[in-house]
């Protein structure tokens, strides 16, 4: 009679537990006798799901590329975590059989654990979406319930003992989420393997960036008496898409031309195209910035418009990222704080981010002007790796403010754009906020009319500075 090799058992017992382990996943019926019992087959379990971590991220990312021996690390240490707990759980139940049916059992989930999240990741523009952040806590809540219903399904419930065990499991859970996020095993060498690009890491580009601010303030034009300036500070806080460096550089050019802001004007960019031209984007940079407006301008008389885009957070928390620096993040308090600082009167401020109605509390008063993308409970749209603008600064800027120079009437032409654009491609709405103070009302109604007397009327075209990337470098298109 034929046996079967060692290696088409191992194969065979193999493609059983995955089979199991995608059933419990899924929640479909499964028996404790549908899984492959053995140190072996834990072992053949942990290599499948590297394996497959590991193919995930090459198809995402593309070569070349390297591992990231960060996250190798991190996932090897959850190992040895996650068998003391299985053997913690059988010595409670009294069976030491149970440690490597624990083992075996948790493993074998993984795998359709770790499909289904790169799934949901790579659906287009989802992190965007409100719903983003819930679709997060389902699948924390779900990944816990894989584990809860992996030991019910060993040993159902035998009182005090299953208790103990799942606070245990709790724990071990916990413990696993401590040590990190599951991110890409595989890192593709993009803009790094192209040794004459430009990085903050290199002592020429470091010790420039420490003179790029001072130079770019000392430039401006001096402040004119009697005249309510406008001046621009534009920031670019996350270096993940250049949507955000077009868009500060396009309303840069936009208020250059049209608002009387040239030589009032200032962007902090987080790029790595740019770090040899433009000062970073960081809070403390921006704090500097704003300090060194208020001890220049005429605090009583000019007007500083602050427009910050950036991904923000439903803890109201603005991104400012730059790897490898590790940057600290704004939040509304720590705004209004540094705002307060400077000593500036007349604010603009623009906050176009996800959830970042939620400055508008800290920000608001009679001398200020709050415009936010979205509200404080919704994402606001159109931060895709292809745009020139996101949604709402698009609307905001190159096409209201290109027909007026009121601000209110431009926000409100914008909010009637947005809507119906979200209604058009199905998305839920932003709900663009917007906080006048009476003086400050008072205030833009001057400027407006100082901006309006000195204008002659044309035919205007749209100028969008596109970012374009080849290999490693950024071209910008000025497009009419």
């Amino acid at each position: 009679m034929e046996t079967k090799s060692d290696a088409a058992m191992l194969w065979g017992d193999l493609r059983q537990n995955l089979l199991a382990g995608t059933r419990l996943a899924l929640f479909v019926p499964v028996r404790p006798l549908d899984f492959r019992i053995s140190a072996a087959q834990c072992a053949a379990l942990i290599l499948v799901t590297f394996a497959l971590w590991l193919a995930i991220g090459v198809l995402r990312q593309g070569f070349p590329g390297d591992v990231d021996l960060g996250a190798l690390t991190a996932a090897l240490a959850g190992i040895p975590i996650l068998l003391g707990a299985c053997i913690l759980a059988a010595r409670l139940f009294g069976d030491a059989r149970l440690a490597p049916a624990f083992a075996v059992v948790l493993v074998a989930s993984d795998p359709a654990v770790l499909i289904v999240e790169n799934i949901v990741e790579s659906v287009p523009d989802l992190a965007a979406l409100p719903t983003s952040t819930i679709l997060e806590w389902l699948f924390l809540i779900w990944s816990f319930a894989i584990i809860v219903r992996a030991q019910y399904v060993l040993t159902g419930w035998r009182g005090r003992r299953s208790a103990l065990a799942l606070v245990l499991f709790t724990a071990l859970f916990a413990a696993l989420l401590g040590i990190g996020p599951r991110g890409d095993l595989w890192v593709a060498a993009g803009d790094e393997a192209d040794e004459g690009e430009e990085r903050l890491t290199q002592e020429e580009v470091f010790h420039r960036q420490g003179r790029l601010l001072d130079e770019r303030l000392a430039a401006f034009t001096p402040e004119r008496r009697g005249v309510a300036d406008l001046y621009f500070v534009g920031v670019a806080a996350d270096s993940g898409q250049d949507t955000f460096y077009s868009e500060v550089a396009s309303i840069k050019e936009l208020l250059d031309e049209r608002f009387d802001a040239a030589g009032r004007s200032v962007i902090l960019v987080n790029n790595s195209a740019t770090l040899t031209e433009e000062p970073i984007a960081t809070v403390s940079n921006l704090r500097d910035t704003l300090a060194y407006l208020g001890n220049t301008i005429d605090t009583d008389d000019d007007i500083v418009l602050l427009h910050i885009a950036t991904h923000g957070s439903s803890d109201y928390r603005l991104a400012f990222e730059l790897p490898p620096l590790e940057l600290d993040q704004l939040t509304p308090s720590a705004l209004a704080r540094m705002l307060a600082d400077s000593g500036i009167k007349w604010k603009v401020i623009v906050i176009s981010a996800c959830f970042s109605g939620g400055f508008i509390e800290p920000l608001k008063d009679d001398n200020t002007l709050v415009i936010t993308a979205a509200d404080a409970f919704h994402s606001s749209f159109g931060c895709s790796y292809d745009s020139d603008y996101t949604w709402f600064s698009e609307a905001l800027y190159d096409e209201g403010l290109r027909e007026t120079f009121s601000f209110a009437e431009a926000f409100d032409a914008a909010k009637k754009a947005v809507s119906e654009r979200e209604r058009a491609e199905g998305y839920p709405a932003s709900n663009p906020q917007i906080a006048m103070g009476k003086a400050m009302r008072r205030k833009l109604a001057a400027l407006e009319k100082r901006l309006g007397a000195g204008y002659v009327p044309g035919p205007q075209k749209k100028r969008v500075i596109t970012v374009r990337r080849s290999d490693s470098t950024m071209v910008l298109v000025k497009g009419m």
